[in-house]
């Protein structure tokens, strides 16, 4: 009798939390649906959008769906149109709504109408990529891209105004121009060294289709026409179209760049100690005088590899994430491209997705640049929006 009983109570169990699991995702549905929306006006500007997809901004719509961040009292935010930049339309036609359309007066009232500003990305849109002319791993001319005059006035006008300001890789780096960049540097405090990197997981120009071709050639050129890489490794590539190659196990004993977080960093903005990065990143220096480093990029070199890096005078630790929080203005710049990843918006109606994060990504992949987006992105963007919101005075 009591075998029986106990076998119907088990049985019972099991069905019960059967049907919790197959209804929890309608209650969690159920809850985002119900949560109030909060306004938050964001202006955002995305240079690099080749597909409606939207890649370049979706992780940022991701959170601002998530927590129910509204560009209106009622109306929620379009990944697909609102935002400033190109417009991917059919048979290689397009549309330019970028800053470079209005005047001062315009763009001083926008400073006023935002609450924040995030450039996604400025890299922008190059003619054989777009028209698909050519190889699409070598340079050409732009259709469009790099942070113009108007972008940097109207986060000025941001920064006078005591709003916040997102900025990322890659906003200063080419195409924009040295002068815009000059005055964003001296404006928001870091200054680009010209080098930018990214790893790859393999440097045979036979099997790896995402090298470069101009990367290659470029090293080619001022090593005789030599390129003894096969292995995975990390490249550095400056704006004088110099390359420096660190390759693994010859000059690194970690293959992938990683991502350190401050105890602010973990502490307030929910960041693990220490993660891999695997895409693109630049190397800048802060003005630490009022900016301050909440994380920071590491190369795990040997000595092979410090010496290589040393003979160009590239750093092995450098700012992945640099923050100026004060009551003049709030200001972040990531120096990688934090916003480009794999992600869609459908889990983010999905009230406490992010609790359940890791059966999103694949832990095991160092290259899963999903993870990327769980682990960093998501917990500290939704905290910097947030920590924002509470200071903002509604009527």
């Amino acid at each position: 009798m009591a075998s029986a009983f106990l076998k119907i109570s088990i049985g019972s169990f099991l069905r019960a939390i059967i049907l919790i699991l197959l209804l929890l995702p309608v209650w969690m549905f159920i809850i985002w649906l119900c949560t109030d929306k909060r306004k938050l006006v964001v202006a955002i500007i995305d240079k690099t959008v080749l597909t409606n997809k939207g890649q370049e901004h979706v992780s940022f719509n991701w959170v601002l769906n998530q927590e129910k961040f509204s560009k209106t009292e009622t109306a929620l935010y379009d990944h697909k149109n609102d935002y400033f930049g190109f417009f991917p339309l059919a048979k290689e036609k397009f549309q330019l709504k970028g800053l470079e359309r209005f005047n001062t007066a315009r763009l001083d009232q926008l400073s006023i109408d935002a609450d924040a500003a995030y450039i996604t990305d400025a890299y922008g849109i190059y003619k054989n990529e777009w028209y698909q002319e050519g190889d699409d791993k070598e340079r050409s001319g732009t259709v469009y891209g790099g942070m113009s005059r108007q972008d940097l006035y109207f986060l000025q006008q941001m920064r006078a105004n005591h709003k916040l300001i997102i900025t990322e890789f890659n906003c200063l780096a080419s195409p924009t121009s040295p002068t815009v960049r000059s005055d964003y540097e001296i404006s928001f405090g870091i200054k680009w060294t010209g080098w930018i990197g990214r790893y790859f997981n393999s440097f045979d120009t036979t099997k790896n289709k995402e090298l470069p071709s101009w990367l290659v050639k470029n090293y080619k050129n001022q090593h005789k026409g030599a390129w003894p890489f096969l292995k995975s490794g990390i490249a550095f590539v400056n704006s004088d179209d110099r390359v420096v190659i660190l390759e693994n196990k010859n000059h690194l004993r970690k293959e992938l760049p990683y991502l350190n977080s401050s105890e602010e960093g973990q502490y307030h903005y929910g960041l693990p100690k220490k993660t891999f990065y695997s895409f693109w990143f630049d190397i800048i220096q802060p003005d630490t005088s009022f900016n301050h480093v909440l994380a920071t990029f590491s190369i795990d070199v040997n000595e092979k590899g410090k010496k290589e890096l040393a003979k160009y005078g590239i750093p092995t630790i450098f700012p992945a994430i640099t923050v100026h929080i004060n009551r003049d203005y709030r200001f972040f710049y990531f120096s990688a491209d934090f916003a480009d990843n794999p992600v869609t918006l459908t889990s983010s109606y999905f009230k406490g997705t992010p609790y359940f994060n890791w059966l999103m990504y694949n832990n095991r992949e160092p290259l899963e640049r999903k993870a990327f987006f769980w682990k960093i992105y998501q917990p500290l963007v939704t905290t910097i929006l947030n920590d924002y919101y509470k200071t903002l005075k509604r009527p």
